[in-house]
């Protein structure tokens, strides 16, 4: 990002950073105040007040935006040579088994999501330590590993993500492009709130958001008045 204008300066000189903001004036906020020549991703912070290292208070899940992510994801499916042409006409860019196995042992990585069917989770596995580091791994939770590879394959590129709470309490989640709408980017902001609510655990206590935020790739964070949301 190089020097600001005056202009760029003053629209930063809006957010203040003791502040909570409507969800509706957050989404107008990170647009205005983000000054970056590419397409930036709006991002949510979400600290809940869970412990992680309880099993019993993990919190993950998948859901589809609305309005879609603006990302063009890169679909891998390894699946059986009879689920190959379904996974094409679905639109997966990669389809294959083996050869692909072997390419992603040798270091390929040019993927973003990887979708695969139980029945050869065997040989998936063992891709474990090249996938796992890189959030790659098909896992029945998200939705990734299934026999209806079609389908998978659709609400990946329809705006399906997943997500999952860090070993700090908090879920980080990517809700969007900055040339979205403001309306767009609270729509899709308000769904992944609402679904996180939904998934509650019932053991843990007190305050279940602690903080929300709204940022962009390289934008300061906007706080989010929670009383500003319905319904959670």
């Amino acid at each position: 990002m190089g020097k600001l204008t005056k202009n760029q300066k003053a629209l930063l000189d809006k957010v203040d950073s003791e502040k909570e903001y409507s969800i509706g004036d957050a989404a107008q906020l990170v647009k205005e105040i983000t000054f970056t020549k590419f397409d930036a991703s709006v991002d949510l912070d979400i600290r809940l007040g869970v412990d992680p290292r309880k099993a019993d208070q993990m919190v993950r899940g998948v859901v589809t935006l609305p309005h879609g992510t603006g990302k063009d994801l890169t679909v891998l499916v390894l699946c059986t040579p009879d689920k190959e042409q379904e996974a094409k006409d679905a639109g997966a860019d990669h389809v294959g088994l083996d050869e692909y196995i072997t390419k992603i042992e040798g270091g390929w990585t040019d993927i973003d999501v990887i979708i695969t069917m139980p029945t050869v989770m065997a040989k998936v596995g063992r891709l474990g330590r090249v996938l796992g580091p890189r959030g790659l791994m098909p896992n029945p939770k998200s939705g990734t590993v299934t026999l209806d590879v079609a389908k998978a394959v659709k609400e990946v590129k329809s705006g399906k993500i997943d997500f999952k709470v860090d070993k700090a309490g908090i879920i980080h989640a990517s809700i969007g492009k900055v040339s979205f709408d403001a309306k767009k980017i609270q729509e899709n902001a308000e769904e992944v709130l609402n679904t996180i609510s939904k998934l509650k655990p019932a053991s843990a206590k007190g305050t279940y958001f602690k903080s929300i935020s709204m940022s962009s790739t390289m934008s300061a964070g906007v706080k989010i008045d929670q009383n500003s949301l319905q319904g959670l």
